[in-house]
C-alpha cells in the first residue's frame, strides 16, 4: 500500500453582497456574510479538495475547475469535492482521513463544526475532523476581512501518485 499525505489551503474575502450565503464544509451559516468567489466560495471544501489532489499527484483545484470557466460559476463545492474524490480514485487513491482547520474571527463556528465534518466525511468517504480557531485580532483575518481554511489528508493507494502506475 502506498500512503500519501496532502495539504490544502484556501482563503476568501467576505463578499460585498449581503445576499450571499456563507457556506463552509457544505453547511450554510445563517445570518453570516458570505465569501466572495467564483463558485459558492466554500473555502473549507476547497482546501480539502486541494489536499486530496495534492496527495494523489493531480495538481490543484484551479487546474481542474478554473475560475475563468463560466461552467463553475456558482458551483456547489461539495459536488466539486466529490469529483476530486473520483479523480483520485481513478488514479488509485482513496482518503483514509482528513483534518481541517478554519481560521475566522467571525462568525462563531463551534456550533457548526460537527455538521461540517459529517457533510465532508460523507463526500470523501472517510473520517473528517473540523476545528475552528481565531486569528486573535491579527492581520486581515483578525480584522474580519475573510476566512482561511487548511486541510491535511492521508490517502492510501495501489498506484504511484500522479501516474496511475501500480506500485511494485
Amino acid at each position: 500500500m502506498n500512503l500519501r499525505i496532502g495539504q490544502g489551503f484556501d482563503v476568501h474575502r467576505f463578499a460585498d453582497d449581503p445576499a450571499r450565503h456563507l457556506v463552509l464544509g457544505g453547511v450554510v451559516i445563517e445570518g453570516a456574510t458570505g465569501l466572495a468567489g467564483h463558485s459558492d466560495a466554500d473555502a473549507l471544501a476547497h482546501a480539502l479538495a486541494d489536499a486530496l489532489l495534492g496527495a494523489a499527484g493531480l495538481g490543484d483545484l484551479g487546474r481542474h475547475f478554473p475560475d475563468t470557466d463560466p461552467a463553475w460559476a456558482g458551483a456547489d463545492s461539495l459536488q466539486l469535492l466529490a469529483q476530486v474524490v473520483a479523480k483520485a480514485a481513478a488514479v488509485g487513491f482513496r482518503p483514509l482521513n482528513a483534518d481541517c482547520t478554519v481560521v475566522a474571527e467571525a462568525p462563531k463556528l463551534a456550533p457548526h463544526v460537527d455538521r461540517m465534518a459529517a457533510r465532508l466525511g460523507d463526500v470523501v468517504g472517510a473520517p473528517v475532523s473540523v476545528k475552528a480557531t481565531r486569528a486573535e485580532g491579527m492581520g486581515a483575518l483578525g480584522r474580519v476581512e475573510g476566512i482561511a481554511c487548511l486541510a491535511v489528508v492521508l490517502m492510501a493507494g495501489t498506484a504511484d501518485a500522479g501516474t496511475g502506475d501500480p506500485v511494485p
